[in-house]
């Protein structure tokens, strides 16, 4: 039992970084909004891009490289592709991650500080875990942040079903008009993530290894899939939340972070009691907590891993680099551009939208490359899994342009 724990890590991470505003915000949205009916959304997109996450952990524990060395290999132009797109999003999705943190923050220990400040607060307190305490104290903390959030979660749905008085209806619905089908597309596009997670999840793969020599591909697998697990587990436990506590109670979401974060607090303490409202609003801190720590990390570390593949030479643009720039673009946009964030948003979903055949494509054409182990290719299963997947992710991008 020791070791398995010793060996969990990289997944953990990649269910901390995903478990974040698609399942705190969106998930719970869902539930409010359409009760029962989205679990067929959240389960089909869960399971096809699963191919896609599983390779960037698999290629990292059997080559020993990641995912970045692998686009390399495929051409200049794939790891400038990534180069570029990395560049376009990273600063607005530190952005959203931590103003939702920071809404939490404020409502679980107070108002006196304005939503920037928090922001500002918990950017430092990020920076400093992730120079102080590195990838070995960042392992360690996802471990406890995981394990408390999944338990609080599960117990808040049992009490909440407890306390529903009436049938729960499992009946699966598919929007109609086109705010429905926008919320579904945008639902289901981030669940559980995005799928250049997988770059990171190959990342904290390599990092996990020279920390731990027993972190095999097959540890690695058991890992990875004991993350991907809880980011499924807990999707369904925030949707479950919303439809059993806010569906056809006439209350709606604010689109405001600090206003959201209270009703969501709220929301679970309705459900389990005033008692705990301190218990539950920590939950949902660490919650966002860990996605803003650990999107603070994997930038980073991605920019200057590709930085490095891309000019072949001692780069002053290193991690510490690319950490400090992040953090000034992201108090950047707080303060100076705070009015387009709506804006920064969209144009970060839709190249995540876009982009998802891209990274499943030349994630699949990595793993089923001639220098992977035969043994370590892909099944009959997942080779048809990861065709069926792409072929899904193609047409979800072109549904979603033809609704811009």
């Amino acid at each position: 039992m020791t070791k398995i724990l010793k060996n969990l890590g990289p997944g953990l991470l990649f269910a901390g970084a995903a478990v974040g505003v698609s399942h705190l915000v969106q998930s719970t949205r869902a539930g409010a909004d359409f009760g029962m009916g989205l679990i067929w959304a959240l389960l089909v997109v869960t399971v096809f891009k699963y191919p896609f996450f599983r390779y960037g952990s698999k290629y990292a524990s059997i080559t020993g490289e990641s995912l970045l060395d692998g686009y390399r290999k495929l051409g200049k132009g794939v790891l400038a592709t990534y180069y570029i797109l990395n560049l376009a999003t990273m600063f607005t999705i530190q952005t959203a991650v931590t103003i939702v943190t920071a809404g939490l923050a404020s409502s679980l220990f107070g108002d006196f500080f304005s939503l920037k400040t928090w922001a500002i607060i918990i950017l430092i307190v990020c920076i400093s875990i992730l120079i102080l305490g590195k990838y070995r104290f960042l392992d360690r903390l996802m471990k406890i942040i995981i394990i408390t959030l999944s338990i609080s979660t599960i117990i808040a749905v049992f009490m909440a079903l407890s306390n529903h008085h009436t049938p729960v209806s499992f009946k699966q619905v598919f929007p109609k008009n086109s705010v429905e089908i926008a919320f579904l597309i945008a639902f289901m596009g981030w669940m559980p993530a995005p799928l250049d997670v997988s770059i990171w999840q190959s990342l904290w793969a390599i990092e996990k290894n020279k920390n731990t020599k027993s972190y095999t591909p097959k540890a690695a697998l058991f890992d990875f899939n004991v993350g991907y697990l809880s980011t499924i587990v807990l999707g369904i436990g925030f949707l479950s939340l919303g439809a059993l506590v806010m569906f056809n109670s006439g209350q709606k979401f604010s689109d405001s972070a600090s206003i959201f974060s209270g009703q969501l607090i709220n929301m679970y303490t309705a459900s389990l009691g005033d008692w705990a409202y301190l218990v539950i609003g920590i939950a949902a801190f660490t919650t966002m907590f860990s996605t803003t720590l650990t999107t603070m990390d994997a930038s980073p570390r991605a920019m200057a891993k590709t930085t490095q593949l891309l000019f072949k030479t001692p780069s002053k643009l290193n991690y510490s680099f690319w950490m400090a720039l992040l953090t000034l673009g992201t108090i950047g946009i707080f303060l100076f551009l705070a009015s387009e964030m709506g804006l920064l948003i969209k144009i970060a979903t839709i190249l995540s939208f876009i982009t998802a055949p891209f990274y499943a494509i030349i994630n699949y054409k990595l793993i089923t490359a001639k220098y992977i182990p035969e043994k370590w290719r892909p099944s009959i299963a997942l080779h048809i899994l990861s065709w069926l997947g792409i072929l899904f992710l193609i047409a979800f991008s072109i549904w979603y342009l033809t609704l811009l």
